[in-house]
Order: C-alpha cells, then sequence, then structure tokens
C-alpha cells in the first residue's frame, strides 16, 4: 500500500464478527511495523516539523546518523505513504504526507475501538433518576451546582458562576434539562451554540454538572443520554466538548455516549495562573 487512505469501517456486520475487517487489520499492521524503528520515529517527526521539506543531509544532521542509513529509512516510510520524496538540484527533499497528520491517529483511533459503530448511549441507567426539561424554578439549583463543579477545578475555566442572564442567552432553547432524585433538582445538561454563522447551526457545545453528593450514581449518564437522542432528533449533527485530562470520569461518560477524542490542547487557557491542557471531544450524529 502506498497511500495513507482510510479503510472504511463496517458499521454493518454479522453478529459476532470482528469489528475490524482482516484487510484493514493488514494495512494497520503495515503501518505500525514501519514505525517499530526508533530511529525512523524520529526521521518521521523530524521530517513532519518541516512542513515545507527537509533535505536527507539536514535529517543526517539533525538526527547524527549517516546519509546512507536516512536514505534507507526514507524508503521505508515512503513505501508506506507517510512521506514523499522529490529532487531539487542535487538535493534529495523528504516531505511529509499530509494525510499522515490524521491517518496515524485515526488508525489508533479505530485499533482501540474509538472509532467502531457504537450505540447512541448507555442504557443501564438508574431506575432512581428522572430527567426533564428544565423550568424556570430550576435556575437557583443550576447555578448552584454550576458553582459546585467550579469548585473542583477539574469541570470548567469558569471562576464565578455566570448569570442567570448570561446562561438564558447561551443555552439554546430546548436543549436545556435537569435531574431529578426524590424530587430534588441533583444535576443539568445544556448545548451552547458554537458559532453564529450558518453553515455551523448544526454544531453545539455541551455542558453536564452533577452535584456534589451524589456523583457516581449515574446521574451524569442520564443527562447525557437524553441529551445527545434530543440533539439528533433536532437536526443538530455535531456535539463538541472539551474536557480536563484530570476528569476521567467526564472523558469515559462522553466516550460510552459516542463522543470520540479529537486531540488534547495543551496550554489552551489559565485557571489560578496555571496552564492547563483540554481534552476536545465531538459525536457526530448517525444522520
Amino acid at each position: 500500500m502506498n497511500s495513507l487512505e482510510m479503510p472504511v469501517v463496517r458499521t454493518a456486520r454479522p453478529a459476532g464478527a470482528d469489528a475490524l475487517a482482516p484487510e484493514d487489520a493488514t494495512t494497520y499492521a503495515g503501518w505500525f511495523a514501519c514505525l517499530a524503528d526508533p530511529t525512523r520515529v524520529r526521521l518521521l517527526h523530524q521530517v513532519a516539523s518541516h512542513p515545507a521539506g527537509i533535505t536527507v543531509g539536514e535529517l543526517a544532521e539533525s538526527l547524527g546518523v549517516g546519509q546512507p542509513t536516512v536514505s534507507h529509512h526514507v524508503r521505508k516510510l515512503a513505501d508506506v505513504g507517510f512521506v514523499g520524496v522529490h529532487k531539487d538540484g542535487t538535493s534529495t527533499v523528504v516531505v511529509v504526507n499530509p494525510s499522515c497528520c490524521t491517518g496515524l491517529p485515526q488508525a489508533a483511533d479505530v485499533v482501540m475501538g474509538v472509532l467502531t459503530p457504537r450505540p447512541c448511549c448507555p442504557d443501564d441507567l438508574p431506575a432512581d433518576v428522572t430527567v426533564r426539561p428544565m423550568s424556570e424554578d430550576d435556575w437557583d439549583a443550576v447555578r448552584r451546582i454550576y458553582g459546585e463543579g467550579i469548585a473542583t477545578r477539574t469541570a470548567t475555566f469558569a471562576t464565578e458562576v455566570p448569570t442567570r442572564e448570561a446562561l438564558d442567552a447561551q443555552w439554546l432553547p430546548g436543549h436545556r434539562w435537569v435531574a431529578e432524585i426524590d424530587g430534588a433538582v441533583v444535576g443539568w445538561a445544556a448545548l451552547s451554540s458554537v458559532s453564529g454563522r450558518d453553515c455551523y447551526r448544526g454544531v453545539a457545545e455541551n455542558s453536564v454538572y452533577v452535584a456534589d453528593g451524589v456523583r457516581g450514581r449515574g446521574v451524569g449518564k442520564s443527562l447525557l443520554r437524553t441529551q445527545v437522542i434530543a440533539a439528533d432528533q433536532d437536526g443538530l449533527w455535531t456535539l463538541q466538548t472539551s474536557i480536563f485530562p484530570e476528569n476521567r470520569a467526564s472523558i469515559a461518560l462522553h466516550h460510552s455516549a459516542g463522543f470520540r477524542t479529537i486531540g488534547v490542547r495543551e496550554c489552551i487557557a489559565q485557571l489560578d495562573g496555571q496552564w492547563r491542557d483540554t481534552v476536545f471531544l465531538e459525536r457526530r450524529s448517525g444522520r
């Protein structure tokens, strides 16, 4: 294979069949085998760091290895389509295949099951949690729970609870939910538009907050299930969210509802004077 065109992940297959087809597994095995040599990994990294291209001589100097060795590894990388090679005068220039930047991460996602077909969302919901549309009477409880999330320093960059007016202007009508246990509001979920441009009208950012003292009881699971089903029914084609890497429970919860990790945004913003990373996830509607 000499390109990084991604094999199709089968969405319909016989019961009990492997999610990854044998021919796709063979393709990925070839890619990973090509990267089994540490020098080759360093070389690919160096080439990818120079999008305009880098000569074999420059690669040899930067890696501290001989040009014949570099040329050997370049040929191996070119064979699977990770890089392209062309002449510029007497120099051989190596350029990364742009598809490599998405092809390799997607291959890893496929192998790890992130992109395999998965149900809309979990159905093992707690019997004592009820989810309903948010009402005007819920604002105090919703803002209190928001404040409890802020206090954890693992839920949001916000340091103060937004005003009711600000939240009302930010959240999409018809996509505001609260969860109750024994009649008490113990969590909420909402969607916010990511852009005012019409082309992004079907893209929204989700928020899910659970009250202190009831986390781990399936409240977030119940809220997220209701949220994504309603979003699908309303024609929203993409939901996205950013989660602190330390908040593993939230990341796992979103994965269970069909979200996949797109990447890590390093030092995206400061919280309490410290730079923090976030994991960026998105969910695409089956429609």
